[in-house]
Parts: C-alpha cells; structure tokens; sequence
C-alpha cells in the first residue's frame, strides 16, 4: 500500500495522454488536443471554450498541487515519493524525445509539470529538514 502512496499523481496525466493520442484512429496527436470539450457564453458576452488539451493541463496542475502536499512528508516515503516522480520525469523527456505523437504543446506542458513536480518535491523536503534540524539543534541548548 505505501508503494501505491508513493506513486506520483503526474503519472496519471502521462497515461491520459497515451490512452487518447494512440486511440486517436490515426489522426495528428495535436488535433486531438484542440477539440473542444465545452464551451459557454459569459455575463459579458464572450464565449468561454475549454479544448482537450486545457483540460488535460488543468487536471495535471490540480495533481501538481496534491503532489506539493505530499511532498511536506519526511523520512523514507518521501524519499521513495521523489525517486519515483523523477523516474516518471524521465519517462515523459525520453517520450518527448522519441515518440511521434507526444511532440505536441500539451505534453510538454505536461512534462514541465513533472519537472517542477521533481524540483519543487526535493527543495520543500529539503527545507523541511533544515527546519527540522534547527529546531532539534535549538533544543539542546536550553
């Protein structure tokens, strides 16, 4: 169970995007993206559209900010937690790099997400353990 804690939530963008981009029927990957999922009239007048590809990027900001807060843990699932998001990093560059239909602006977007996912995770369990060791260290001297 804890491994499935572990597990980054920046995978599940990455596996949304390979689901549709291939069982698109052949079509260019960045058609996909810019089909319309919704769209509505605003109190001022102009049309609200939201395409595929914002969705997509939503939800994997939604996830990136769940991801902070699991990244205030400490000690061993933390570290496990950071390995992890930088093997799912890693997928999506090598992705990015290879595969015909991942050259598109939405993914990578989505492989800028899991950066900042890898960095942010690393530098707020760093910071919480510096604050962790001051405290312990201002302890001792009383």
């Amino acid at each position: 169970m804890k491994f499935l804690l572990s597990l980054p939530l920046t995978i599940l963008p990455l596996i949304a995007y390979n689901v549709v981009a291939f069982s698109n029927g052949g079509a260019p990957a960045g058609d996909i993206w810019s089909t319309i999922v919704f769209e509505f009239t605003m109190v001022s007048g102009a049309n609200f559209a939201m395409v595929a590809g914002d969705v997509m990027i939503t939800a994997a900001l939604f996830l990136l900010f769940i991801e902070m807060l699991k990244a205030t843990r400490t000690g061993v699932v933390a570290l496990t937690d950071h390995i992890f998001s930088m093997v799912v990093f890693v997928g999506y560059l090598v992705e990015f790099l290879v595969v015909r239909e991942a050259a598109t602006s939405v993914f990578f977007i989505l492989m800028a997400i899991a950066l900042i996912d890898v960095i942010a995770g690393f530098s707020i369990t760093i910071s919480g353990a510096r604050r962790d060791v001051s405290f312990a260290h201002g302890e001792g001297h009383h």
